[in-house]
């Protein structure tokens, strides 16, 4: 040894050596690995052999990061290479000793963190000029954010947008901020929430995300990780007053982060976790440790990789990528970062690290060393070839929860007070306003309270608006002592010619001149109830991805979690504007993806708002001449003082559906029904009245904190407004008052009012006719009304198909990865999933559709008449109702075939009603065997060919596992369809998605994608399928004819929605192309020639997420939006 290396050992204590092991020898890094170094050199000298010269890497960092579980990997496999010794420095060396008497090495791995001094390594270097893998210089940039973002701009790397408050008194131009209810001005860049705010220094992890009014206030508080924790949800609004902060826009990232870990410029392993703002619960697996999935970087996201690597000149670094809007930006460089748990990365980190290490420095120690030829850039993630049919898409249509009962109460004004508001927010532009801002809605009752005041001050004063509307109106805006934005909203109107008749509620006389009229809306509000309701449904909704049945972190639906985690789940939550909406899909995306807390952060960064001029909203207010038409011929029927004539059936169910033939037989006399439903209101409230003068109810709560004098007030309103003036019954009040007993009877039978039966029974046997029949009585008024209703929701579902089968982006098998990758389980499948939530509306009317637009001919085909049968006997489309479309590829057919792209269609009509069960009608299953396959001998490629034992071609030596605790067996993997077979099973036999105990026969048990325990929703009917046999052609054909069918002035309505999806549209992962508007039919757009169900991808091929060729649509309809 040299004399320069004997000067730096001599003194240095007591430094540990792990000595490079024999090729094939497999030891863990421990004490007795290491060989205790003490005296002089002086006595190996002579016996040194310079012929095997060693080069020597140093690990200079704490104790905890150079004995971590990873470093310890990453060395064992390092010191197989021949001429490669690893030295570690001891802490306390490094602590304590001064750097001329650290090791001395040829190479240096160092890295800061907590307590290490960084002082101390640099001067180091200086001194002995060691190979480095990790700039020291550039560490001390990395530890302010500021610097960090700073270096990522002019390197050209895209980051969110972001404005620095540095609070020094020494520069007070810099610490400009503003801050308002929903958004902060620094240093005059805006930024509306939500926004994150970080610390500048990154050893700081307390990163707070601040939540708009709109979604429920509060921030997600975010921190590093304690246990199982790595963020808390607080009510806090405010930004911190101490300190300097970066602020940044939020990048809505469907709920994951991917983190990215570079060894050199030419190597990147990614990873997937869940978002830590999004329920702050860390995932974690029977060792304890955070589970993540591998993910697949796209050619640009590794370009970014590649220049992070070389901008901070760091080796092995971790950084932090949000995919959003069809981009990718950086939002943190954590420097020296190892992935934890992974066999395959701690191979390939040795491997670079090793031959790094060696091509610079074997020629200078003249080692005998050749660089390898093989590729060193390995796939980040396995795809595996499709086997039979594999899910590509699901679309799901689903009502909201249960809600609280919804009132409106209408009042016109003049005040002048009243036109300065509409005047201030523009409701002059469209002569209607909306206020749902909390900040508006202080507003509204402000004036009221004034108004008020002014009534009790003078009573002779010229304020023409009816004391007990303005008090019914504050009242209700001061319900709950705060504005939260989602459970009440005002609208006004403007009326040039003032009221033209007294509604039922007024009873003002006619005053000449322009008036508002404003209408109040509250209530409505998601219950507790339907929280769970959608919550349990998206948990057992899970089941109907790839290895559903498995079990998760102690959740079942493996699969479509581990799909998620790896960006292989292409996922869109879409939700209309109503409170009650918004909070259902938050609530189901919490179940579907098992995760916790509070449902503000999820809603924010999970579902998209749709309120984009009729995609999932309806403007109530703007009926269609045909639905008023139909609402006339309804009222006029239904005030009819006799029994239903035949004639009266043939007018109010030309379609002859059971349903509604018996719930005529029940009303029979509809004005003598009407009779008994208004006394038995009367007998509620004076039973209520009764309660509150019973001092025992002073206190009672009832369910979600009503209280009896609300209870009360909601009764007595419907009692005033369902018989008119003039004796007749208002019917457009029926929905309402059945309602209200619905949730009373379901909540509040605690109470144990007489009579709420009856009422019950006989209200919905009026709405049973009253509600369908709104949405159209004949089938041609059916679909007209659907149409004005649902046409671009109807669009956005074949765009959604059609966008499917349009993914060009194909990742293909790499050889090497047959190892790493088994089954369904793999991360290589690309599932996309888009879930629409919505009002009752809009569910009534995408079904009319289905049933009367025409699809299939039900004297033909005999599963779609027995699915028509069983939608006619529906009597109502219950909370939670799904409409849900799932298509599948089956990668043994031809291209070009139709047979290649299988569509199903599935329909639940949502929550079991009160004592309902036994009467509901009964479908045929979930993915009942179709009945051409019973005729012919089976096809070795069908999807009902479960009798056969084949394993997946991916991994032929893999055997099929089978699920403990479970009666099935896998028998076949299909695509990404895990498809199962029960061992005594017929073919034939039925099974749900969602098993109720009432439907299943005795003899067959729940079976393919149903499964035990806690994916059953009791409360919810199960899926069954209206028909599983139906190609992608059929569909598109008959999804463009309903489009075609739509009137030129519904096609209007639909011109401002591409401009305004495509503001509001957030994909996480693949960059959306823009729109074109064109004149040619819908066709694929490349080729021109290939049939629209052809298919891009080989059969050797997986898609994933990525961009796809411009969707193309209608000439007729002359509008489009980028399919999501």
């Amino acid at each position: 040894m040299s004399e320069s290396r004997r000067q730096g050992m001599s003194n240095c204590g007591l430094p540990m050596f792990l000595v490079g092991c024999e090729d094939g020898d497999s030891r863990e890094l421990e004490d007795r690995d290491m060989r205790n170094i003490s005296g002089p050199y002086g006595d190996e000298e002579d016996d040194e052999d310079q012929s095997e010269r060693q080069i020597v890497v140093g690990i200079c960092s704490m104790t905890k990061k150079s004995k971590s579980k990873p470093m310890t990997e990453i060395m064992e496999r390092l010191c197989k290479f021949e001429y490669i010794t690893v030295v570690i420095f001891p802490e306390e060396v490094i602590l304590n000793e001064s750097v001329e008497k650290w090791p001395l090495v040829d190479c240096l791995i160092s890295f800061h963190s907590k307590g290490f001094p960084l002082d101390k390594a640099v001067s180091y270097t200086k001194l002995r000029n060691p190979l480095l893998i990790n700039d020291l210089n550039m560490q001390y940039f990395i530890q302010d954010r500021r610097e960090v973002y700073r270096i990522l701009q002019e390197e050209g790397i895209d980051l969110p947008r972001y404005a620095v408050l540095n609070r020094n008194p020494d520069r007070p131009e810099e610490c400009n901020l503003v801050e308002s209810e929903d958004h902060v001005e620094v240093n005059g860049e805006v930024f509306h929430k939500p926004f994150v705010e970080k610390p500048v220094s990154a050893e700081d992890h307390n990163v707070y995300i601040y939540y708009p009014t709109s979604a429920g206030g509060g921030s997600q508080r975010l921190f590093r990780k304690i246990g199982s924790r790595s963020s808390v949800y607080s009510p806090e609004s405010t930004v911190r007053k101490t300190g300097s902060y970066i602020y940044e826009e939020f990048m809505p990232t469907d709920g994951t982060d991917v983190k990215v870990y570079t060894v050199g410029p030419d190597y990147a392993h990614a990873e997937a976790r869940k978002s830590p703002a999004l329920d702050g619960k860390v995932e974690r697996d029977s060792e304890g440790k955070e589970i993540r999935y591998p993910v697949m970087l796209t050619a640009m996201e590794k370009l970014v990789a590649r220049k992070v690597c070389l901008a901070f000149k760091q080796t092995v670094c971790g950084f932090d990528l949000l995919r959003a809007n069809g981009h990718s930006f950086v939002c943190d460089v954590n420097g020296f970062s190892f992935v934890k748990n992974s066999m395959k990365y701690y191979d390939d980190c040795a491997k670079v690290l090793g031959n790094m290490v060696m091509r610079e420095l074997a020629p200078q120690f003249h080692i005998p060393w050749s660089i390898p030829m093989e590729a060193e850039d390995i796939p980040i993630v396995p795809t595996t070839s499709g086997t039979m049919m594999e899910l590509r898409c699901v679309i799901a249509v689903i009502r909201h929860g249960d809600r609280t009962p919804k009132q409106k109460m209408k009042m016109e004004v003049r005040n002048a007070l009243f036109f300065d508001l509409f005047e201030k927010y523009g409701g002059y532009k469209t002569g209607k306003l909306k206020l749902k801002k909390p900040k508006q809605l202080q507003e509204v009752l402000d004036i009221a309270r004034q108004l008020l005041a002014e009534l009790v001050q003078h009573n002779d004063c010229e304020i023409e608006e009816k004391k007990s509307k303005l008090e019914q109106l504050k009242t209700v805006l001061e319900m709950y002592g705060h504005f939260s934005g989602i459970n009440r909203k005002v609208q006004l109107t403007y009326l040039p010619n003032g009221q033209p008749k007294a509604s039922s509620e007024e009873e003002d006389s006619l005053k000449e001149g322009p008036s508002l009229l404003l209408v109040l809306k509250w209530g409505g509000e998601l219950t507790p109830a339907g929280r769970v309701q959608a919550e349990e449904l998206g948990r057992a909704f899970r089941c109907m991805y790839p290895g559903g049945q498995g079990d998760y972190a102690g959740f079942p639906g493996c699969g479509l979690l581990r799909l998620h985690s790896t960006y292989r789940h292409d996922l869109k939550i879409y939700a209309s504007d109503e409170g009650r909406v918004q909070m259902t899909a938050a609530a189901f995306a919490k179940g579907l993806l098992a995760l916790e807390g509070e449902l503000t952060p999820i809603l924010v960064q999970m579902v998209k708002s749709a309120n984009m001029n009729g995609l999932l909203d309806s403007d109530s207010d703007s009926l269609t001449d045909c639905q008023q038409r139909v609402k006339a011929r309804l009222h006029e029927i239904m005030q009819k003082n006799r029994d239903f004539s035949e004639e009266d059936n043939q007018k109010l169910a030309p379609t002859g559906s059971p349903s509604l033939v018996n719930s005529m037989g029940v009303i029979n006399n509809p004005v003598r029904t009407c009779d008994q439903v208004h006394t038995l209101i009367q007998s509620l409230t004076c039973q209520i009245c009764k309660r509150l003068e019973d001092p025992k109810s002073a206190d009672l709560q009832l369910y979600h904190s009503e209280t009896l004098e609300l209870m009360l007030q909601r009764w007595s309103k419907l009692e005033r407004d369902f018989r008119m003036k003039n004796g007749r019954y208002d019917i457009s009040k029926i929905p309402d008052i059945y309602d209200c007993v619905k949730y009373d009877t379901q909540h509040n039978s605690c109470l144990g009012l007489e009579d709420t039966l009856e009422l019950f029974h006989l209200s919905r046997a009026l709405a049973d006719i009253i509600i369908p029949q709104e949405y159209g009585i004949t089938k041609a008024e059916k679909l007209d009304i659907a149409s004005a209703y649902c046409l671009p929701l109807v669009k956005k579902i074949q765009l959604d198909l059609q966008r499917t089968h349009e993914d060009e982006a194909v990742n293909k098998l790499h050889p090497l990865w047959f190892r790493y990758s088994r089954g369904v389980m793999s991360p290589g499948r690309h599932v996309r999933t888009r879930l629409y939530f919505t009002s009752e509306s809009h569910v009534h009317s995408l079904l009319s559709i289905f049933r009367y637009g025409g699809l299939l001919d039900e004297r033909i085909d005999e599963q779609w008449k027995q699915a028509m049968d069983y939608l006619s006997a529906v009597t109502e489309l219950n909370y939670m109702t799904q409409i849900v479309i799932m298509l599948y590829e089956d990668n043994n057919k031809d291209p070009s075939s139709e047979e290649r792209f299988h569509v199903e269609l599935h329909f639940s009509p949502g929550v079991k009603g009160c004592k309902d069960e036994d009467n509901a009608p009964l479908g045929f299953g979930f993915r009942p065997a179709s009945s051409e396959n019973h005729e012919k001998q089976t096809d070795p490629g069908s999807l009902e060919d479960l009798s056969q034992d084949e394993p997946d071609r991916a991994a032929p030596s893999e055997p099929i596992s089978i699920q403990r605790k479970s009666p099935l067996i896998r028998n076949r993997k299909a695509g990404s369809v895990e498809v199962l077979s029960e061992s005594n099973a017929s073919r034939g036999s039925a099974y749900r998605l969602f098993p109720s105990s009432s439907h299943q026969s005795p003899e067959i048990k729940p079976s393919g994608l149903g499964f035990e325990g806690c994916s059953m929703v009791p409360s919810i009917y199960p899926l069954e399928t209206l028909h599983n046999s139906l190609s992608l052609k059929q569909v598109d054909e008959f999804l463009t004819s309903v489009c075609k069918n739509g009137s030129e002035t519904q096609f209007k309505r639909l011109k401002s929605l591409s401009a305004m999806f495509d503001s509001h549209a957030q994909p996480s992962i693949d960059v959306e192309s823009q729109e074109t508007l064109v004149t040619t039919p819908v066709q694929l757009s490349q080729p021109p020639i290939r049939p629209l169900w052809y298919s891009s991808d080989p059969p050797s091929t997986a898609s994933s997420a990525g961009p796809s060729s411009p969707s193309v649509v209608e000439p007729s309809s002359n509008f489009g939006f980028n399919c999501e």
